[in-house]
């Protein structure tokens, strides 16, 4: 059976366009109501980030959900993880996050949480789906659901967030804060500097349409510029929503996160509070695996997506894993990716072990690695074309033992993401690039 509007990462568009308009966030609150509420009123918390569209899209999940006789709680621009903890926490049904993420202002997407603050399984996306293919049938005006704004969940969840650490932990630390313009950007600085650090915030003040515009988790550039004219001990980048987290050291570095999954594991090893081995995913650098391998530390690949090493990790009982483009896991912690919490984990480490962030990624040595991305047209299948397939065979062959070459589709972009490692750095750009080449022809 095969869903057709959620995808890994819920439901994701162009805004205007099928999927994501009022109507279709109308209907999918109205749905996703009649799910959560099925066994007598029910309650959901609709988070959002900074993004123009989330304005309309929260009104349109409302106006939904209290046709369907479901109480909406409005939380207002949340990171995704808050979401998660604070749907558990009010113990809600089920929460709603407005959010694209990393992706530019003019996409959006809609995600939720159980009340558990996990991701949906995939028999309830199934129920949704099925109620969508249905007219909204509204309930009676005595039955109507009720909306309120929850004014203390920025707060609550600061207080959370600064839990994780000891008070004045930071003292004599400074910190610059990258928000991205969205959804930390009333978060992440207040709990830096509440534990006592100096912060610098910087992209900080969202306007709608400047979210994740040349800053955030994927162009740190000046951020490493920034870390350096202020000397400061370390930088923080966030993505829009807050659940990624890329770091950079005290030299301008750029700190990823399979170094960073590294650096929270050995540090939980050390502390006797490692529980089984780490998860990463089929993108993750051969670095990281060989790393945890003389930790002993067992290692293993999921699926890409946090989805994925989620899943692997409760199949595994363990706690700690995570995806190069940064999102870092510690259920220890969290039942989702988080992006300040895996910061507070990082600097928890420096601090403890009198390290800087340069000394603790040390021991471990990233092989080279190229992405290309390729971007293709909705009506074509690069990857089913024989052309490209011998020619991803060929780099096979190429690479040999000492590398590796893995395709996927983005799970968030209609992109084609062409990666090789290995220990030859000119190979494997060569390499990269006749793939990436090649599938441009069809794309």
């Amino acid at each position: 059976m095969t869903k057709k509007y959620f995808g890994t990462d819920g439901i994701r568009g162009l805004v205007g366009k099928a999927p994501i308009t009022p109507e279709f966030a109308l209907k999918l609150g109205w749905a996703a109501g009649k799910v959560f509420g099925a066994n007598g009123k029910g309650k959901v918390l609709i988070g959002k980030d900074t993004r123009i569209s989330g304005y309309m899209l929260e009104t349109a999940l409302e106006a939904g959900l209290i046709a369907s006789g479901v109480d909406a709680g409005l939380l207002g621009p949340m990171p995704t993880p808050a979401i998660a903890y604070l749907t558990k926490t009010f113990r809600a049904d089920a929460g709603i996050v407005i959010s694209a993420s990393h992706n530019p202002y003019y996409d959006n997407g809609i995600k939720f949480f159980s009340k558990d603050g996990t991701k949906l399984p995939d028999e309830i996306e199934f129920q949704i789906e099925a109620l969508l293919e249905q007219e909204i049938t509204c309930v009676s005006s005595d039955q109507l659901g009720k909306a309120f704004r929850i004014n203390d969940a920025a707060g609550r969840y600061i207080e959370f967030c600064k839990s994780r650490f000891a008070p004045d932990s930071l003292n004599g630390m400074t910190i610059v804060v990258d928000s991205a313009n969205g959804a930390t950007y009333h978060i992440a600085p207040e709990v830096f500097s509440e534990l006592g650090a100096n912060v610098i915030p910087i992209f900080n003040k969202p306007n709608g349409i400047n979210i994740n515009e040349k800053c955030g988790a994927t162009h740190t550039e000046e951020l490493r510029k920034q870390v350096l004219e202020h000397k400061a001990d370390v930088g923080i980048a966030l993505d829009g929503d807050g659940d990624r987290i890329i770091m950079v050291d005290e030299n301008g570095i750029e700190v990823d996160g399979d170094e960073l999954v590294y650096i929270v594991a050995r540090h939980a090893l050390t502390q006797g509070k490692l529980n089984g081995g780490v998860v990463g995913t089929l993108m993750s650098n051969l670095g990281l695996e060989v790393a945890l391998k003389k930790l002993s530390i067992p290692f293993k690949r999921a699926n890409v997506g946090d989805r994925y090493v989620m899943q692997l990790l409760k199949e595994n009982n363990w706690s700690i894993g995570g995806e190069g483009s940064g999102h870092v896991i510690n259920l220890e912690h969290i039942p989702t990716g988080d992006g300040v919490v895996s910061g507070i984990q990082v600097l928890a480490a420096m601090v403890e072990t009198g390290m800087s962030l340069s000394e603790l990624k040390s021991g471990m040595e990233k092989y080279p690695q190229k992405l290309i991305n390729v971007r293709y047209a909705d009506n074509k299948a690069p990857l089913n074309v024989e052309e490209v397939k011998q020619a991803i065979a060929d780099a096979e062959q190429e690479l040999g033992e000492d590398g590796r070459i893995l395709i996927r589709k983005s799970g968030t972009e209609p992109l084609i993401r062409v990666m090789t490692e290995g220990k030859d750095a000119d190979l494997i750009v060569s390499v990269a690039e006749k793939v990436a080449q090649k599938v441009r022809e069809f794309a």
